[in-house]
């Protein structure tokens, strides 16, 4: 992943991260969002499907465009429509899906459940090969409460086409936490099993960071005592070792390659400020150019708001 320019740039929100092509398409739905004419909505579909079947195989970045769209798209007509008019494209029955399901994580409850798993499904006979409709079930299965050896068998399904698939990873850690389906001890051996085999720099590289910071952040909500000495997590040894083991090299230019490798660095930006290891988060806004994640920012109030309170405490400017 090539790092953004280390000069200084106001911080926004970029779902896109650094895709531009995918940047592009938004700035293209945004517009027909205004507009909303027919001509132009089919014109995006177009650009949708274009974007979706570039780079054949890079699962990676397909569930990284997939899940921006989905998320860009949730509630509106367009992937319902382009899905009933290309029932048989992989591609569009998926985003309708996975449209779904970032529709229901905003209202609570999966308006048509039976058929967003079959909209998976169907995707994952056109394509067999690509783990992302089994990621999208995998979210569907999370929503529906799936008992757990239902959602370990689409949990398999995925690595047996992508081993270190991100997202996968990141929705089965939030599955074993306490807050749906897990325990904190599910949670402790299922990161210690990843870490004894990943690649330092897979594309799951951030599940043991992630799995402190939501750890911290459970302390946070508890408020009183516990959240004012909240800090003391990053220097219990379990999560300043998970800080120590990348602290030094997720900065460094060509290390993190994966599509949501920002988001990573926003992550790992956040939990440095937060362990008040200040001089390490540097190097890593000035990778970040200004481009900020809502999570896990947001947990502190208005993310640009805190993003940029916590870089200028960082570079001291």
């Amino acid at each position: 992943m090539p790092f953004l320019s280390s000069r200084r740039r106001r911080p926004r929100l970029a779902p896109e991260l650094d895709d531009q092509d995918l940047g592009r398409l938004l700035k293209t739905l945004l517009a027909t969002t205004r507009t909303g004419t027919i001509a132009t909505t089919d014109l995006c579909v177009a650009q949708i499907s274009r974007l979706l079947a570039q780079d054949p195989g890079d699962w990676d970045r397909r569930g990284h465009r997939m899940g921006v769209l989905a998320e860009y798209l949730a509630g509106s007509h367009l992937p319902r429509s382009w899905a009933t008019r290309e029932p048989h494209n992989a591609s569009a029955l998926l985003l309708h899906a996975w449209s779904q399901v970032a529709q229901a994580r905003t209202e609570g409850r999966l308006e048509d459940a039976a058929g967003a798993a079959q909209c998976c499904l169907k995707a994952a006979d056109i394509v067999p090969e690509d783990p992302t409709p089994w990621v999208a079930l995998l979210e569907v299965a999370r929503l529906e409460r799936w008992e757990q050896p239902r959602v370990f068998g689409v949990w398999n399904e995925v690595l047996a086409r992508d081993r270190w698939n991100r997202e996968a990873y990141l929705s089965m850690l939030s599955y074993l936490t306490p807050e749906e389906a897990g325990s904190r001890i599910q949670v402790l051996e299922f990161v210690d099993a990843l870490c004894a085999r990943m690649p330092a720099n897979a594309p799951c590289a951030a599940v043991e960071l992630t799995a402190q910071v939501f750890q911290y952040h459970t302390i946070l909500g508890r408020g009183g005592f516990e959240a004012l000495v909240a800090r003391n997590h990053w220097t219990r040894p379990m999560a300043a070792q998970a800080l120590d083991r990348v602290a030094h090299t997720w900065s460094q230019p060509g290390f993190l390659r994966h599509a949501k490798a920002l988001a990573d660095l926003n992550l790992l930006a956040y939990a440095l400020t937060a362990a008040d290891r200040r001089g390490e988060a540097r190097p890593l806004f000035e990778a970040l150019g200004g481009v900020a994640t809502a999570w896990p920012w947001q947990a502190g109030g208005e993310p640009l708001s805190e993003f940029e309170q916590a870089q200028r405490r960082a570079t001291g400017l």
